[in-house]
């Protein structure tokens, strides 16, 4: 049996990540089932799923980067991953709330993960949620929240020590979770909607979820869900357990009033579910505060639902409207908006009764590095997904990708080793939903160029993902990377600064410059033949560099090409492949 903490430390969170992901996934489409309040589109276990999934991630992400040996993460880097990870992960409004949920505690948590401050850390979130909020509505999630923090502090005052067991981190946790289960067992009598569908509130219920797997990451014991009610019951916790209920004739509608954190944005909800805007806009937004200031009144002035999340530069903008377009505009005047997802509630919820488009026979879905490459994509007739630098797309993302394709049979390229089990996840989900998809191994975004050059859609499905396939297999790549500190690699030890050119994943050149270590890395990479060179230049390189690199390939080598793509804001200065 594993060890249990004594705190919340990097470990800690790194295993209430995984164990509130597991959670979510498997009452995710019982959580969706519940959906009464505010918004028709029955999303909201899903919504948490996928924003637990980008946390997990990014506090995998924080481990995989530590080189300590034995020794773990700082805690406070655990717990701000965590954080960020939400917040760009994101999804509708139930995600928002738990990301601002997440991202209240990260800040006391950094701090310190015994009983005293985890009291304090899920006061500070609940408290900074319900007074983001313009017109909070009782029996959602954030009487959960708060009901949660109330529990966790006993009789004492915030951030104070309270008398007998709740000094101990596991009586906090139980005390916690015990709180939220009575609560959300209250809010069918507190939200009149909930009452008449005879459900208890899903966003509530999925924080529920996320309440029992930190009591279980604390003791090592997962708390005892109790039974289902059936329709018509009022759901009732007992023994302790989770409590679950169905809708009675109503529309599976998505949970939870979205919060922003103290001293932002706030945002007003219907108290009865009504009608609203068509649409449900999401983006992440690169902006300073002052312009993001300005983006909130435009917004306000366009629809409801509104929440603006983050600092430091990064914003995760959610809007309910009906003039979707210059919800977007108003992000690109304020800033650089990208990630954005549209979503009709109507046709999302399945009552949209116009006659919806008749689905292509098939489509490709690429995954890219930079907005360079996803216009050409674009223009090729792909579906694409960007893959920021440190923000890799989650599963449900590329699912999303496929969904947007509308399309019978999808081949999927994920362009990254990194990828491969994400995109085999999203390959299945959508697989579940009717659609035939293949997953072509691409591991650089050249070999989903060359893939997608060789796309044939009025051929056999087989016979094109093959031919994608065998172009894909083709084509050695290579990338231009800059050393951020002393290492051991293949080609020997680099130092800080250096320029380092991989081959086919590995280490094979460091150089000190970066014109000089290209030439390097593409005489290599020719020496064993090729036909074609592709040559993807980040953002700041000039095209200079492009055409030194093609006078060194027409003058060494006879009868190979070279195309030059301008690949945008990506990781890599240069991306090379070889065919």
């Amino acid at each position: 049996m594993p060890q249990l903490p004594d705190d919340l430390n990097a470990v800690a969170v790194r295993t209430w990540c995984s164990l509130a992901l597991e959670a979510l996934g498997r009452e995710r489409a019982e959580i969706d089932a519940i959906n009464v309040y505010p918004i028709a589109d029955g999303d909201t276990g899903t919504n948490l799923y996928l924003t637990v999934e980008s946390a997990a991630a990014a506090v995998e992400a924080v481990f995989a980067a530590h080189e300590t040996g034995a020794t773990a993460p700082a805690t406070a880097d655990a717990v701000r991953a965590m954080a960020h990870g939400a917040l760009i992960g994101a999804r509708g409004n139930s995600g928002t709330i738990l990301a601002q949920l997440l991202r209240g505690m990260a800040g006391v948590l950094a701090e310190g993960g015994d009983a005293a401050h985890l009291r304090l850390a899920l006061a500070r979130a609940a408290d900074a949620a319900r007074r983001a909020v313009a017109h909070p509505v009782e029996g959602t999630v954030l009487t959960v929240a708060a009901a949660a923090a109330e529990a966790a502090a006993g009789d004492a005052a915030v951030g104070e020590a309270p008398a007998g067991e709740h000094t101990d981190l596991r009586a906090v946790v139980h005390a916690a979770y015990a709180g939220a289960l009575a609560a959300l067992a209250r809010t069918p009598e507190q939200l009149a909607v909930l009452g008449r569908a005879g459900v208890v509130d899903a966003g509530g219920r999925g924080l529920v979820a996320v309440l029992g797997a930190l009591v279980e990451t604390v003791t090592g014991q997962a708390p005892v869900r109790g039974p289902r009610t059936g329709p018509g019951r009022t759901p009732v916790p007992v023994d302790g357990g989770s409590v679950v209920g169905l809708p009675v004739g109503g529309t599976p509608v998505e949970s939870g009033a979205p919060a922003g954190p103290a001293g932002e944005w706030p945002l007003d909800c219907p108290e009865d579910g009504g009608a609203g805007p068509a649409f449900e806009v999401i983006y992440l937004l690169e902006a300073r505060d002052e312009q993001v200031a300005r983006l909130r009144t435009r917004l306000d002035a366009l629809g409801d639902s509104l929440v603006v999340v983050g600092g430091d530069g990064l914003w995760h903008v959610h809007v309910h409207v009906d003039d979707a377009g210059a919800a977007v505009e108003a992000g690109v005047e304020a800033g650089r908006p990208y990630r954005i997802r549209i979503t009709h509630f109507a046709t999302e919820s399945g009552h949209d009764l116009r006659v919806q488009a008749e689905p292509a026979q098939r489509a490709v879905v690429v995954v890219v590095p930079g907005d360079g490459l996803a216009g050409l994509c674009t223009e090729a007739g792909a579906t694409t997904v960007i893959a920021r630098p440190g923000e890799p797309p989650a599963s449900g993302e590329l699912v999303d990708a496929i969904r947007r394709a509308h399309a019978r049979e999808v081949v999927l390229l994920p362009n990254d080793a990194a990828l491969r089990h994400t995109a085999a996840a999203a390959a299945e989900q959508a697989r579940t939903e009717g659609v035939r998809v293949a997953l072509v191994p691409t591991r650089a975004a050249v070999q989903g160029i060359a893939a997608l050059a060789v796309h044939e859609p009025d051929r056999g499905f087989d016979e094109d993902v093959v031919a994608m396939t065998a172009a894909a297999g083709a084509t050695r790549y290579a990338e231009l990377a800059v050393a951020e500190r002393q290492s051991w690699t293949m080609a020997g030890i680099c130092q800080a600064g250096d320029i380092l050119g991989l081959i086919d994943g590995d280490v094979a050149v460091i150089g000190a410059d970066v014109p000089a270590t290209a030439r390097t890395v593409l005489d290599r990479m020719l020496a064993a033949g090729g036909e074609l060179v592709t040559l993807v230049l980040g953002e700041d390189v000039p095209d200079s560099l492009a055409e030194a690199l093609e006078d060194h390939v027409r003058e060494g080598y006879l009868a190979v090409d070279t195309v030059v793509y301008r690949g945008g804001h990506q990781r890599a200065p240069l991306l090379i492949g070889v065919e």
